[in-house]
């Protein structure tokens, strides 16, 4: 399966990138070396072979839930730069 120039740039596209018309053609070509070695996994006969369900062989380590105490409001804040109704105040990052 080759990936034709316009496929690239509708990636490119959906992954809100800007190329040259240089990287596009590089890309192609690697993108088209990288679904080619993908390829050989279907050469593979795995007809004969059972899924792989567990790594671990089906058994779950689980721990001992002990209940503990945990940190107050209070002592969790107390080293913050800066806090207030008991949260962090951190500086706005997102829609600047």
């Amino acid at each position: 399966m080759a990936l034709t120039k316009e496929e690239v740039l509708n990636v490119a596209k959906l992954a809100r990138l800007k190329f040259k018309q240089e990287e596009i053609e590089k890309f192609q070509l690697e993108l088209n070396d990288i679904l080619g070695y993908i390829d050989m996994l279907n050469e593979v006969d795995t007809d004969k072979k059972d899924a792989l369900v567990q790594v671990n062989g089906g058994v779950n380590n689980l721990r001992e839930d002990n209940i503990r105490e945990s940190l107050s409001v209070e002592k969790a804040l107390s080293n913050a730069p800066e806090s207030g109704d008991g949260a962090f105040i951190v500086p706005k990052v997102v829609g600047e």
